[in-house]
């Protein structure tokens, strides 16, 4: 589950790079916050 929301989240955040669209900073925000979740569970040593 939380794979599938960070992998929306970067595609999401490329297509913003892409079309110029973004919704401010609210879409940066979620992407930090599902990589710092997924290092997370690296460092923990649980796998992917």
């Amino acid at each position: 589950m939380l794979e599938t929301i960070a992998v929306i989240l970067v595609i999401l955040w490329l297509l913003g790079f892409i079309t110029s669209y973004t919704m401010g900073g609210f879409i940066h925000i979620l992407l930090v916050i599902a990589v710092v979740a997924i290092l997370l569970r690296v460092i923990r040593g649980q796998r992917l």
